[in-house]
């Protein structure tokens, strides 16, 4: 390996979804993490019909390697707060509006509304890059590697800001 290519991090984020349909909302987490040099393993985890699967991963996520678990959901969204019931990881939840929902408000105050013991971040509906990046802060105030792409990245988003003001005038 030469110096000038980029060494992997080695913390992974798991990323679960009710279904395949919450996939394009969660491919905005899977991106932005990506961007970071994150690892990433993505996989569909329903609360409702896979129960067995869902005790199984967040009962070993945190022997898996994973350091967050991102859970995306759409209507009643039972996912992210069954999983923060089981794993001792940290639990980002994404309400995600779904063809079942009510205009998403039941996915935000699912998994918003979590009783004390058992947090869930909760992000905006269908906020998945957001969880992605919150994900990457989590990881990145033990890692001065994802800490240094954190900063560069809000310095960009500062630099966007910056120049489209500038195109204003």
């Amino acid at each position: 390996m030469n110096l000038t290519q980029e060494i992997r991090i080695m913390s992974k984020i798991g990323i679960i979804m009710g279904s395949k349909s919450d996939l394009p909302v969660m491919q905005d987490a899977i991106d932005i993490l990506k961007q970071f040099n994150i690892d990433v393993e993505v996989d569909i985890v329903s609360a409702h019909r896979t129960p067995e699967k869902l005790f199984d991963y967040g009962k070993n996520a945190h022997t898996r390697g994973f350091s967050v678990i991102i859970a995306g959901a759409g209507g009643a969204a039972h996912l992210p707060g069954m999983i923060a019931s089981l794993t001792p990881l940290p639990v980002i939840g994404v309400p995600v509006k779904s063809s079942n929902s009510i205009d998403g408000w039941d996915s935000v105050l699912s998994i918003l509304q979590m009783p004390g013991g058992v947090p869930v971040a909760t992000v905006a509906l269908n906020g998945a890059k957001n969880a992605g990046i919150l994900a990457a802060q989590i990881i990145g105030s033990s890692d001065t590697k994802v800490m240094d792409k954190i900063i560069a990245y809000k310095e960009d988003l500062k630099i966007s800001v910056i120049e489209s003001a500038k195109a204003l005038k």
